[in-house]
C-alpha cells in the first residue's frame, strides 16, 4: 500500500491495538490511537467519556491523520470506529486527501472480549474498562455492514493472510 489510511474497527479487548502495531510494522505506517489522544487529554474511555469529549478527540485524531497523510505517511487509526458515521467520516477524509482507504474489522465474540477483560484484571496489560461501560459499549457497537467492504480478521495471526487476500 502506498500512502493511505487504514481504519480499525472492533470492540474493546478485540485486539485492535495488537493488529494496529502489526500493520504499522508491515506497511510501514504510523498508528494514531484515539485512546492515546484521550490519555493526553486526561481522559480514559474505560471510565466512560461524554459524547462531546469523544467528538473533540475524533477532531484531534483527524487533524493528526491529515498532517501525516499530507507528508506521504500511511496511517493506521486504532479506535473502535463505532458508530458507522465515524467510519464514513474516515472514508471521506481519505477521499479528500486522495489516498487509499481500507477498513479492518477485528471481529471477536463478546465471550472472548469479556474473557480478555477478566484476564487483564488479573494481570493488567492495559487499563481496565468498567463493567457498565463495557456492557453499554457491547450493546451499542455497530459492526461494519457488507457494503463497507471491511477486511475481517479475528486475530493478528489471521491478519497477514487476510491482508494479502483483501488488498
Amino acid at each position: 500500500m502506498t500512502a493511505g489510511l487504514v481504519v480499525l474497527c472492533g470492540t474493546s479487548f478485540s485486539g485492535k491495538s495488537t493488529v494496529a502495531r502489526a500493520l504499522a510494522e508491515q506497511l510501514p505506517a504510523v498508528v494514531v490511537s484515539l485512546d492515546e489522544i484521550n490519555e493526553r487529554r486526561g481522559l480514559w474511555g474505560g471510565d466512560g467519556i461524554p459524547v462531546e469529549e469523544w467528538g473533540r478527540t475524533y477532531q484531534l485524531a483527524q487533524a493528526e491523520v491529515l498532517e501525516l497523510l499530507s507528508s506521504g505517511t500511511t496511517v493506521v487509526v486504532d479506535d473502535t470506529s463505532s458508530p458507522r458515521f465515524l467510519r464514513d467520516g474516515w472514508r471521506a477524509l481519505a477521499v479528500g486527501a486522495g489516498v487509499e482507504f481500507r477498513l479492518v474489522y477485528v471481529e471477536v465474540d463478546q465471550a472472548m472480549v469479556r474473557a480478555r477483560r477478566d484476564r487483564n484484571r488479573v494481570a493488567p496489560r492495559r487499563r481496565d474498562v468498567a463493567d457498565d461501560v463495557l456492557d453499554q459499549h457491547l450493546a451499542e457497537f455497530e459492526p461494519p455492514g457488507d457494503d463497507e467492504d471491511a477486511l475481517r480478521v479475528g486475530s493478528v495471526e489471521e491478519l497477514g493472510r487476510a491482508w494479502r487476500l483483501g488488498r
